[in-house]
């Protein structure tokens, strides 16, 4: 595989992990909003299964060395910096 694939295929890794943040950061927005409060056990366990989910993904791909490893680490903390910030606001609004 030339150096330019193994590139796009890690910056497309990359998108892909960071989509997938997202798209939890969406969902416990939703729930939040929407649903229910932030000390329910639903809540709870939904979040930890999407962020123990997105964590097995990027281990996955830094081990097939698409994804640095201090990248995957920063991405999955920020996500939890968003998460944790969403419930704080929640529980301020309440």
């Amino acid at each position: 595989m030339s150096v330019e694939t193994l590139s796009e295929q890690s910056e497309k890794a990359y998108a892909l992990l960071k989509e997938d943040a997202e798209k939890i950061v969406k969902l416990i927005e939703v729930q939040m909003t929407n649903l229910t409060m932030p000390q329910c056990p639903l809540y709870e366990e939904v979040l930890d299964t999407q962020m123990f989910g997105l964590s097995r993904e990027i281990d996955f791909a830094i081990r097939l060395n698409l994804v640095n490893e201090d990248d995957g680490k920063q991405l999955l903390g920020q996500l939890e910096k968003q998460v944790s910030s969403l419930h704080e606001a929640s529980l301020d609004s309440k």
